[in-house]
């Protein structure tokens, strides 16, 4: 179908879902994937479309998901209708208030201390029944993009056999930890771009669609080492003990703090590690070089929590003699 007839195609559709022959669509937003969001108003009301091409996109998980948030008190958009076959969804429009451009010193404190009330709401009240799991060869399978996109496709270098060695040494750390964790809900991309400054409620909980059972700490990684943002690290450090302590009341875990703050560090080096190849595939695969700008971010998270870790550093080494001081925002790859 052409990028015209869809466009009628979902211009009918909300027509029809809201009993309004004259209004109109402007653009709202895309992400990485397939998806696109689209504004319209009617009846004195601000609406989102979402569409999702079908053979392309599932909107099933996306529906299933949101109703199990929105059921345990989250704020997810409230959807008004949809349809699984066309690949369409009519829901309330949670404003374009993103964290992200909100986010200062100043403001950490009071937009992250619901946002992690809502990483404990999710752990504790949303069941991960019928989720897929975040298991082994799943995370393989994304830090296996590193090398492969990172690394080959982007700046060129192919990994001997001996420089595996090293990689594999780090990602059999990383995967022993993300093991030892309780498994619960997890979001998977929970970070300040798919969080919405909101009237009540907040935040507004978008992008959920990915959610699988996986490793307690992944979120808060994803939240407080956003690939979008940093903090120092005393304060990262501070919100990751206060989260510890009321995941402790909440019958979470038993971790000490030592054993904690290691799971923190190499789940979200095991995060960080696959998105220096989602971004590199994002910008040579499907045409959107703007990711390459956050590389030196996601890079330094890399390099900076590796070395913290008698097992992960060695790789680190590696990735440096391989990057050196180039800037890694310039493909080199052939």
């Amino acid at each position: 179908m052409s990028s015209t007839d869809r466009a009628d195609q979902r211009l009918a559709w909300t027509r029809q879902a809201l009993s309004d022959p004259t209004l109109e669509m402007e653009v709202a937003s895309a992400d990485a994937s397939f998806r696109s969001y689209w504004r319209t108003s009617s009846g004195g009301a601000s609406w989102i479309v979402m569409d999702a091409p079908p053979g392309r996109e599932d909107i099933g998980p996306w529906l299933d998901i949101g109703a199990r948030l929105a059921q345990a008190g989250l704020h997810t958009p409230a959807v008004r209708a949809s349809d699984v076959e066309q690949g369409f969804v009519l829901m309330e429009d949670l404003g374009d208030r993103l964290y992200l451009p909100e986010l200062d010193a100043g403001s950490a404190d009071a937009l992250y201390a619901p946002a992690i009330d809502a990483i404990l709401s999710m752990q504790s009240r949303v069941s991960p029944e019928g989720l897929p799991a975040f298991d082994e060869p799943w995370m393989v399978m994304e830090l296996e993009l590193m090398p492969e996109w990172f690394l080959r496709r982007h700046l060129g270098f192919l990994p001997e056999c001996e420089d595996w060695d090293p990689i594999e040494s780090a990602f059999r750390a990383i995967l022993n930890a993300a093991h030892a964790q309780p498994q619960r809900f997890m979001h998977r991309d929970f970070h300040s771009r798919n969080l919405l400054v909101v009237a009540g409620n907040m935040p507004g909980v978008i992008d959920f669609q990915g959610a699988m059972r996986g490793p307690l700490a992944y979120d808060l990684a994803s939240l407080l080492r956003d690939c979008y943002i940093a903090w120092p690290e005393e304060r990262v450090a501070g919100w990751r003990e206060g989260y510890r302590q009321r995941a402790l009341t909440l019958g979470l875990t038993d971790a000490g703090s030592d054993e904690f703050a290691r799971w923190f560090d190499l789940v979200g080096l095991q995060r960080h590690i696959k998105v220096l190849g989602i971004f590199c595939r994002l910008a040579h695969r499907d045409g959107k070089p703007g990711y390459l700008a956050d590389l030196p971010l996601v890079w330094r998270y890399v390099r900076e929590v590796g070395s913290r870790h008698d097992e992960v550093r060695p790789m680190i080494g590696l990735l440096e003699r391989v990057i050196g001081d180039i800037d890694i925002t310039r493909p080199r790859g052939g």
